[in-house]
């Protein structure tokens, strides 16, 4: 069922969103050549543990789509891991194409954010210009989240900018509602028809997530943790989410990082 928030709620789903946008900006700032990916995790623990009223959203977690209980903070995907990364063992590389996917709840309301960036002092052009393309697709996203218009507009602005920038899109994983709970009603593909689906209205509130891949829209679960999810080819992947408010005066950006 899609539920409708009031304004009140709104305003009440801002210091999550904050929150997490905080901590994102904080990762990518302190996340170098040589950060492991568990000293990332404990960042996270420690930062949630610290704040009155939040929660992490993903400890304990056990939806169909995985493995048993995901027992981390956040989702670190590297390389040809593209969503739902385990944090493991593993100390970054010089050129490591890194995703970071963080949901966090306070005081009962839940934000949920993702950034992609590269390590190091020698990035891979396609690596940025894979990252950019996740962001031109969130931006776009966002930008047709209006009162008025159609679910599939926001899809469909998606998926014109993976084509364009000559990107295929996976429908397996997207975007999603979001509220007191992380995961909610409507799904939000990262491609479709312009002009159809559920018509958008003041109150919802969503995260939208492009995720695109280099040379495929073809992903498997890597058996080892249950969780993580690769390319089928190996290539790189990259992704970019915010929680936004669907209101009156158009989208807002809950998750923002400043």
């Amino acid at each position: 069922m899609i539920e409708l928030k009031t304004p009140a709620e709104i305003e009440a789903m801002k210091p999550a969103g904050r929150f997490v946008g905080s901590i994102l900006k904080e990762l990518k700032e302190v996340t170098k050549v040589g950060t492991n990916l568990l000293e990332i995790d404990d960042i996270v623990r420690r930062r949630i543990e610290s704040r009155k009223g939040a929660e992490s959203c993903y400890v304990d977690y056990a939806p169909d789509f995985g493995t048993g209980p995901f027992r981390h903070y956040i989702c670190t995907s590297v390389n040809d891991a593209v969503l739902h990364g385990v944090p493991y063992d593993y100390d970054l590389m010089d050129g490591d194409l890194v995703s970071l996917d963080l949901a966090v709840s306070v005081d009962g309301w839940c934000g949920d954010s993702a950034i992609s960036f590269v390590v190091g002092n020698d990035p891979d052009p396609d690596d940025l210009r894979l990252i950019q393309c996740t962001e031109d697709a969130l931006k776009a996203g966002i930008a047709a989240a209006l009162p008025g218009n159609r679910l599939g507009d926001i899809s469909a602005a998606i998926g014109e900018v993976a084509h364009e920038q000559g990107y295929s899109v996976n429908l397996e994983f997207g975007g999603h509602g979001i509220g007191r709970v992380m995961h909610a009603d409507p799904h939000v593909a990262n491609d479709g028809r312009a002009h159809h689906g559920y018509r958008l209205r003041p109150g919802l509130t969503i995260a939208i997530e492009p995720w695109f891949m280099k040379t495929t829209d073809e992903i498997y679960q890597d058996q080892k943790d249950g969780w993580t999810l690769r390319s089928a080819d190996g290539s790189r992947g990259a992704h970019s989410e915010h929680t936004i408010a669907i209101t009156e005066d158009g989208p807002q950006i809950l998750t923002v990082r400043e």
